[in-house]
Formats: C-alpha cells, structure tokens, sequence
C-alpha cells in the first residue's frame, strides 16, 4: 500500500487526513495517509527517513513551507514564484516540490461562481498565502487586482515581482478609500486571533462577492465585515483546502477526485 502524509508542526489538526482519505475511496486508490508532527529542527533529517520508509508524497504545511523547498531536488515554477511548497513527490532523484494553493483557490472560486475577467479584484494581505494564488488570480485577467497590506513594501515588492505575469497595483489599507471592488480576497492572518484590518468606509461595489482563505473561528471576523458591506455572498476557504488537496492528489496518483462530496461532508462535520 502505498503511503502519503502530511508534515507539520502542530499537525495533529489537520484535515488532510480525512480528505484524502475519502479521496482514496472515491477514486478505488489502495494508500495510506496520515499526521506526522515534524518541528522544524528535524525537517531534513525526517524528510530522509520518510523517503527511506517508502513514502511516495507529501503534503506540507506550517511552519514548514518556505524550508522545505531547500530540500528539494525539483521545484515547480509556481512554487518557485509563490516561494512555498506545500506538495513533495518522492522521484528517483530525490523530493520533488510543487504548490497547489493558487490552483486550489481558483478553482474553488469558480465553483462558487465567484468570476475574476474584467473584474475590479482586491486582495487584503501580502504575506506567503498571497504569494500562492497571485499567479493564478493574474492569469484570469481581471479588469484590476490590488494587494493591500498595513504598509506599502510588501505589495509593491508584489508589483514588482508578478509584473511579468499581469498588472498588481499595491496599496495601503488606509489608501483604499473611496474605491469599489466586485470582488475581495481576505488572506491575512487577523482572524486567527478574532480581529480584522481596519479598512475605510464602504469598499465592496453592488453585487460584490467576498471571499476568505481561513475557515473556521478565524473566518467569523471577517464574514461580519462583508455582511456589513452587504456582500451578495460570501464563503470561507474550506472548499480551497480540499481543491487543494485534490490537486496533490491528482500530482501523485493521475486521477483528479470530484471535490463537491468531500467539501459537502466537511461542512457536515464541521
């Protein structure tokens, strides 16, 4: 049987065990998939062990995404720009790494028919999880994207950097003023400790959709500020987590699972 996990450090959280568990049975796949708690000291050497174990992939999280790309032999180009692996596949050269959260987010967005082309975009936030899904979201040609962040240096070094792939205009919280966006983005981490960014006045245009990367407690802040703007819907990032999952599944084993039933069944059990 073939074996995958998850690595991280807490980990013991983690849906993926559950998800790709139920991808598995969905798909007829024979494999195993489990939490292995990795602290960040012993990153290397437990990435060898697993590899002598027979592991064949692994799935990356906290706090190891940026780390662990030192330790591939291969790295995608969109990991590369994200500058993050949350993916590994065991080759005969070594780990290979791979990032499937910009993929994970767009697909999920357009399952809940939240549409990017020739759209006003604004995403909140320009730490790592921005990185992941700025190239996907560019690619979809929207009529702008923002990245707004407390200070000005991060997102302009965003600009800077996705230039090649399409247009970012970076702004500040403060600077969003009297502007109006079809569709916001929230991807700071604010909401893990219950708060949200302070942001000006009305800035979500009629009909406009609001969508968050956390689930969850941390997703209750800012799902009362987009019901405040009067966000025609709104949705957590859940359905990313298992689209995500889903495209590290489809990396290992060639099969893509259907992803409504998954998502339907976290919802029940959440």
């Amino acid at each position: 049987m073939d074996r995958y996990a998850v690595i991280g450090h807490p980990v013991a959280h983690s849906k993926s065990p559950l998800i790709h568990a139920a991808f598995a049975r969905q798909t007829g796949q024979s494999l195993s998939y489990e939490a292995i708690d990795v602290a960040p000291d012993a990153l290397e050497a437990s990435l060898a062990a697993l590899a002598a174990q027979g592991f064949r992939g692994l799935n990356v999280t906290l706090p190891h995404k940026v780390e662990v790309m030192r330790l591939c032999e291969t790295v995608s180009d969109r990991a590369r720009r994200a500058g993050a692996v949350n993916t590994l596949l065991r080759t005969d050269n070594g780990w290979s790494g791979d990032n499937t959260d910009g993929e994970g987010c767009l697909r999920d967005l357009q399952r809940l028919g939240f549409g990017l082309r020739g759209r006003r975009v604004l995403v909140l936030g320009a730490g790592g999880a921005v990185r992941g899904i700025l190239e996907p979201l560019l690619r979809e040609q929207p009529a702008e994207l923002v990245v707004s962040n407390r200070s000005p240096a991060k997102p302009e070094a965003l600009a800077e950097e996705f230039r090649a792939i399409g247009p970012i205009r970076p702004c500040t919280h403060r600077a969003l003023k009297g502007d109006r966006f079809d569709l916001i983005v929230h991807a700071t981490s604010a909401g893990h400790d219950g708060s949200f960014p302070r942001l000006p006045g009305q800035l979500l245009a009629a009909g406009g959709q609001c969508y968050d990367l956390s689930y969850g407690h941390a997703f209750a802040p800012f799902r009362a500020w987009a019901e405040s703007q009067g966000a025609a819907q709104v949705s957590d990032g859940l359905g990313m987590l298992v689209e995500q999952a889903a495209a590290s599944f489809e990396r290992w084993r060639g099969l893509r699972p259907d992803t409504a039933p998954v998502i339907a069944q976290l919802r029940e059990t959440a």
